[in-house]
């Protein structure tokens, strides 16, 4: 364990090194900042309604934040997502509340430019949820809890990076971490982790793509792929997380979005619908319309003045 830790230690610190290297520079230094934040929500009821139904409201509120740093050689861009959504039935037939969405992802790259487009980067990505999961129609016992799963990438290779919209990342020296601080999700032997353990820590190959593009005037995409593979458990055996998310504007208030997110981890095992136990492939499927706003600002220093210009509109 100690070991482990030594060298999650150094790969930090090379990165923090990285920074202190080239922050000692004195050059102008640019910051870009996009925001967008939206929520959407449905309302039904019935009244002697044959076909039958139950009267409910579903809300979904996502926000997510990226700040750019470009100065010199040097490339550093952090992201973070966040979401949360659930419905509520209003009667007494079974379940009155559940969640619909829930996540919080964090991702952060630090580079050095080494050619044109090329860069050594020092990646981090960290992921994980606010509030208890259940296994509807039980909601007594939580099957997932803030940090339980939390799972944390640390990785040093190359970056491709053509502009902020597009970027593929490849590390031969990769950690992945998966944290399950809840005892009972940990005695189970709960997202891989072994029973009774709280901490796991794999080491192998880590490969992170990111494609943002505009597919028409009012329609923008938003992509992500993450691979990984255990150099020391089953390496063919790949780790999938990718998402797609569609953003759709339909005036300068209201607009409307579809996200996909598919994951497939070969640790985690599922009990699927006739009792089988075995990794299985997830899938989840968000698609809503309501209020979204966004904000972009730029910041460009020097050792001599700050300019900042900011906008703001849907997406």
């Amino acid at each position: 364990m100690f070991g482990l830790q030594r060298n999650t230690f150094l790969t930090l610190l090379f990165g923090l090194w990285l920074q202190h290297f080239t922050w000692a520079q004195d050059s102008t230094a640019y910051w870009k900042f996009k925001s967008l934040y939206s929520l959407s929500g449905t309302q039904t009821s019935f009244v002697n309604w044959n076909a039958g139904g139950r009267n409910n409201i579903s809300i979904i509120g996502s926000a997510n934040a990226s700040a750019y740093y470009t100065r010199e050689n040097i490339k550093w861009t952090n992201d973070a997502s966040f979401a949360l959504g659930g419905i509520k039935y209003f009667d007494n037939k079974g379940i009155g509340a559940q969640k619909t969405d829930d996540r919080l992802d964090l991702s952060s790259t630090f580079g050095m430019q080494l050619s044109k487009g090329f860069f050594l980067t020092f990646a981090s990505t960290f992921r994980t949820q606010s509030i208890n999961g259940y296994a509807y129609p039980n909601d007594s016992i939580p099957v997932s809890r803030f940090m339980a799963p939390g799972y944390l990438n640390l990785a040093l290779g190359a970056d491709f990076r053509k502009s902020d919209n597009f970027n593929i990342f490849f590390s031969s020296i990769a950690i992945k971490s998966t944290f399950v601080l809840d005892d009972s999700l940990s005695a189970k032997g709960s997202f891989g982790v072994e029973p009774g353990m709280r901490y796991r820590q794999e080491y192998g190959a880590y490969l992170k793509m990111k494609f943002n593009s505009p597919l028409a005037k009012n329609i923008e995409m938003k992509s992500k792929l993450e691979l990984f593979s255990n150099y020391l458990n089953n390496p063919q055996n790949i780790d999938v997380n990718t998402e797609l998310l569609l953003l759709f504007r339909v005036n300068s208030l209201v607009s409307a979005s579809a996200q996909w997110n598919l994951i497939y981890d070969d640790d985690i095992k599922i009990t699927d619908a006739n009792g089988n136990i075995g990794p299985r492939t997830q899938f989840k499927s968000v698609i809503g319309i309501g209020l979204s706003y966004k904000i972009e600002s730029t910041l460009i220093t020097t050792l001599e003045h700050y300019e900042l210009s900011t906008s703001s509109d849907c997406p």
